[in-house]
């Protein structure tokens, strides 16, 4: 005799690492995703806030003001910002741990606010890298770390708000390139980093608008990698000039499928100093700058980083779009004159 059959029913079933995946999984919480962020920047902050220094400055063996600083090399090299140092020779910076160490100021740059230190001793300290600020988007995750107000070791977070900005330096010439952020910044978090959720450096604190909530500057990294190269060189920043004001724009997609151009934007001409190199060279306002000593111009940053101390009194061929065509002018650049 056969036992009767019982009815089939599949019983369908997760192993437990895929209980979170597949038709049957249950959607991520609000909850869940806000303690993914907490873990993110809390792992940012772990590694990148022991790089992360307090600096004093003294005058006449009196306090005169402080600010943040980060250590980019594990010898002692330190990037903050210019208006930090306030064009002392030598300040202290006090790490996470509470250890005071003398640093000499290799140079700073009033034009883009920085400025680069040197630890006296010899020592070997925590460091973080420096990332590539070209590749930001907005609403990323953004990290400030510094000392806001005296409050050592202080993290705010939020994300980039706006990329490209122009923000005038203290010499009253534009820093270009500048990334905009919604991390609240105070007084004492300038000169600190601006960190990406990858734990790499994409920005120096610099500027908070007054009077404005959620409005705050840092200088790009990039900037910042070329400033730091440039005065660990020549104690200086040493820039070619063409007398030129510019802003980052867009390359009608029509003009650039006719010219068969591979970049989307370029550095249009805002200004032309009659005076200088650009106009001597046949350059007017409206032009858009898509090369420079046949390197790509897709930005003023770019722009900017292409007039280095090398195109100093050379003739460099220039590649242009006036209204619809593209041109080549040879152009001569001359040294910039130092900020005053």
């Amino acid at each position: 005799m056969f036992e009767p059959l019982q009815p089939f029913s599949a019983v369908l079933t997760l192993d437990a690492e895929s209980a979170s995946q597949g038709p049957g999984a249950k959607p991520s919480t609000d909850a869940d995703l806000l303690d993914d962020y907490s873990r993110t920047v809390s792992d940012v902050v772990e590694r990148v806030g022991p790089s992360v220094v307090r600096i004093d400055v003294k005058r006449g063996g009196r306090p005169a003001g402080s600010g943040s600083g980060v250590i980019v090399s594990s010898d002692g090299l330190a990037l903050t910002n210019s208006h930090v140092v306030q064009g002392s020779r030598v300040v202290a910076l006090t790490t996470l741990e509470g250890r005071e160490l003398q640093a000499r100021v290799l140079g700073d740059d009033p034009d883009t606010d920085l400025a680069l230190l040197r630890v006296e001793a010899d020592v070997s300290l925590p460091m973080a890298r420096l990332g590539d600020s070209s590749k930001l988007k907005r609403g990323q995750i953004a990290i400030a770390i510094g000392n806001p107000l005296g409050f050592d070791a202080s993290v705010t977070a939020g994300v980039i708000s706006a990329l490209g900005r122009s923000l005038q330096s203290r010499t009253g010439r534009m820093i270009e390139d500048v990334v905009q952020t919604d991390a609240a910044l105070n007084p004492g978090n300038s000169g600190g980093p601006l960190v990406s959720s990858a734990g790499e450096i994409v920005g120096i604190n610099t500027a908070v608008i007054m009077g404005a909530q959620g409005i705050c500057f840092a200088v790009a990294s990039n900037t910042a990698n070329f400033v730091a190269g440039e005065i660990a060189r020549h104690g200086r920043v040493r820039r070619a000039y063409i007398g030129v004001g510019a802003a980052t724009t867009a390359i009608p997609r029509r003009i650039a499928l006719r010219l068969e151009l591979e970049q989307a934007t370029g550095a249009r001409l805002l200004n032309v100093d009659q005076a200088g190199p650009a106009a001597h060279a046949g350059l007017l306002s409206g032009d858009i700058i898509i090369a420079l000593d046949g390197k790509t111009v897709t930005s003023v940053g770019e722009l900017l980083r292409a007039l280095d101390a090398e195109k100093i009194n050379r003739t460099v061929p220039v590649d242009v779009l006036r209204r619809s065509e593209r041109l080549r002018v040879w152009i001569g650049p001359v040294e910039r004159p130092a900020a005053a």
